[in-house]
């Protein structure tokens, strides 16, 4: 009998999670919910579509229907008389009834569930709290559909909660400075797939960007002037809060240090005079942890920071301190004896326990990369694992609040079915149901050196949609085809929301073009994507904080769209045959569009392009005979070959996405 049930509830789950891939074939909901019914109803969308809610006092929830009514209303063209929302009880029936419990609070664990309910004549939203509600109003306007006549919402029930409290994206605004309207447009678009932590790195070694008046040499001397203003940064703090997101500082120590040194060289590890600095990577700045004025500056500085954020947490990295300038400090070894600190992890271990106290003074709980986790850390201390899950793991398991950001290193980037499929916590994992609450949930990291604000948004989005889904949905929701199906439709509507990824391509284009016809170019970033894991720094170019982000891989992307559909077609095309006409299709649009290059082929820029347009076209044409005829001869077979080879290595910071088949096509016909 005990068998029986068994099979009966392994039967119904499994019908749930058959019956929810059905449906996320039809709608374009990221990240999908945890439970979605149909009920064969629609609520038509008309000029007297209104919002209801209890509460009008509450600037949360009042902000946030003011946002959708925009939104809906510039989505479907439709004029909405009422451009606000209203008392429920100022109207019969509102389209939209919103009831919540109590306000938010802005902090970890809040619960974020809500249920929605659409049928003919009315949808509601219920929800323990507001921003539960604000969740809500996001999952609706996804399920905005229209016809040839009308625009209208599909019946459906959704219950809805999010699988871990932390789902938060790092922006860091040191090695290139963010705009307050950059982090803005981000916050919007963060809110729009559900994340609900915004991690502000601001401190590094190529930039302080936080105005400190009691100290005010870190962002008069570490910033170039771009830093941000403590009004500044209660307007985002604030603006962030509106859309249920909380913000967590960043002040990056002990290592990743120059612009403090900058500022302060007396608090260094090494007499030396310090400069902001202008490459990318690892260097030996370090704060001296045997200096009571280090503890002393960051006392003032943190007790000064600490309210601007009202947030718990406060992150202060700790990570890649190789410490170098402290082996070379004879005062710092004889330090270490003395406390009998005998590596130099013990000493970060010294400092960071010192900090921490600064920190809990100022009411704040600590956290750092996994580099700061030590036996001796105060156990209120989050872990942030970037090096491996296994730091991530082992926090847990010594009772650490943890959360994950490997994997999800966007930076790097590494196509979305890479981050997609990065569970944060396999199945097999041996912790026991206290340990896995120690996992709070991830963040992807936006390191910023390779990217300004022309450019930040294309590498942010749209794989951090797909991400957010991770934190947010079951383990289960893990189908790539639906994934990418529903993402191709979030990737264009995040648009709505100011982000620039699509936009800003043709700028750059046209940039390096000198304005000509860009058409020949933008079939290149079709299949061209940048060099992943940081190799663009390979070759001898070494890229300063000032050096230009506007060239050709500048305008490519991650996950190039030509590339999986070419590469899918050859694969069908080797197995059975099928997909001819359109692998046809494509050599014959890129032996054209190597002839429109060439029109435009006169600025140095595209130049250094014209090898890779050319190749290529010298290849589809060889293709396109042996796809049409069945056969190469041995001599076009050895020039195929040849072409493979130069089209094998990258062209201006970019590589050629489809090589792997174009390779396997010249391999089918080797004799």
């Amino acid at each position: 009998m005990k068998k029986f049930i068994l099979l009966i509830i392994l039967g119904v789950f499994h019908q749930f999670i058959f019956s929810q891939n059905n449906l996320s074939e039809k709608y374009n909901l990221m990240p999908w919910p945890q439970e979605i019914v149909e009920n064969g109803q629609q609520f038509l969308i008309t000029s007297n579509f209104t919002i209801g809610i209890d509460n009008l006092k509450n600037r949360k929830i009042v902000k946030a229907t003011t946002r959708f009514l925009r939104r809906l209303s510039n989505r479907t063209g439709i004029f909405i008389e009422k451009g606000f929302a209203v008392n429920a009880t100022e109207v019969t029936k509102p389209a939209v009834l919103i009831k919540y419990q109590r306000v938010g609070k802005l902090e970890l664990h809040e619960d974020e569930s809500y249920q929605l309910s659409i049928k003919n004549n009315q949808i509601t939203i219920n929800a323990i709290t507001d921003t539960g509600a604000i969740r809500g109003l996001e999952t609706l306007l996804q399920l905005t559909s229209h016809n040839k006549t009308n625009y209208f919402f599909e019946g459906v029930s959704i219950k809805d909660a999010p699988r871990f409290p932390w789902r938060g994206l790092m922006i860091d605004v040191a090695r290139h400075y963010e705009p307050v309207g950059v982090l803005k447009r981000n916050l919007d678009a963060m809110a729009s797939v559900k994340l609900n932590v915004f991690h502000w790195h601001l401190t590094d070694d190529q930039g302080f960007r936080v105005e400190v008046k009691s100290r005010p040499k870190l962002h008069e001397l570490g910033s170039d002037g771009q830093y941000y203003t403590q009004n500044q940064i209660k307007e985002v703090v604030a603006y962030a809060a509106d859309l249920g997101i909380r913000v967590v500082p960043e002040f990056d120590i002990p290592g990743h240090a120059t612009s403090w040194l900058t500022a302060y060289p007396e608090i260094g590890s090494k007499d030396t005079i310090y400069s902001i600095e202008r490459y990318a990577g690892i260097f030996d700045p370090t704060l001296d942890p045997t200096n009571p004025k280090t503890y002393e500056i960051l006392d003032d500085v943190f007790s000064e920071i600490a309210p601007l954020f009202p947030d718990t947490y406060f992150h202060i990295g700790g990570d890649e301190n190789e410490g170098k300038h402290w082996d070379e400090n004879k005062k710092i070894q004889t330090f270490k004896k003395q406390h009998n600190l005998k590596t130099n992890h013990d000493l970060q271990n010294y400092f960071n326990i010192k900090v921490q106290k600064i920190l809990k003074k100022n009411k704040k709980v600590m956290m750092g990369w996994d580099e700061i986790l030590q036996p001796t850390l105060p156990k209120d201390v989050v872990i942030h694992s970037w090096r491996g899950k296994e730091a991530m793991l082992k926090a847990a398991k010594q009772g650490y609040k943890t959360i994950l950001s490997k994997g999800y290193y966007i930076d790097l980037l590494k196509s979305v079915d890479h981050h997609y499929t990065n569970e944060p916590i396999k199945e097999d994992n041996d912790l026991t149901e206290v340990q896995l609450k120690n996992i709070l949930g991830g963040e992807a990291t936006m390191w910023s050196e390779l990217v300004t604000p022309l450019t930040i948004d294309s590498r942010i989005w749209p794989r951090t949609a797909a991400i957010a889904e991770r934190f947010w949905s079951h383990r289960n929701v893990k189908d790539l085809e639906s994934m990418h199906r529903r993402l191709a439709v979030i990737n264009n509507r995040l648009e709505e929301l100011g982000i620039t990824h699509i936009r800003n391509k043709s700028v750059i284009l046209r940039n390096i073009s000198n304005y000509q016809n860009t058409e020949a170019l933008f079939n290149l970033t079709k299949i061209c994507e940048p060099l992943k894991a940081y190799q663009r720094n390979k070759g001898g170019k070494e890229y300063k904080s000032y050096s230009p982000f506007t060239q050709f891989v500048d305008a490519c992307n991650v996950d190039a769209v030509d590339v999986k559909p070419f590469n899918n077609a050859v694969d069908a095309f080797l197995i059975n045959g099928t997909e001819k006409t359109k692998i046809i299709s494509f050599f014959e649009k890129w032996i054209a569009n190597n002839t429109a290059f060439q029109k435009i082929n006169n600025t140095p820029t595209l130049a250094t392009l014209e090898p890779l347009s050319r190749n290529l076209a010298k290849l589809s044409s060889l293709l396109l005979d042996g796809v049409v005829s069945g056969k190469l001869s041995k001599g076009n077979y050895d020039k195929a070959q040849k072409l493979i080879q130069e089209l094998d290595k990258p062209v201006a910071d970019t590589e050629l996405a489809i090589i792997s088949g174009l390779k396997k096509l010249v391999l089918n016909y080797k004799k």
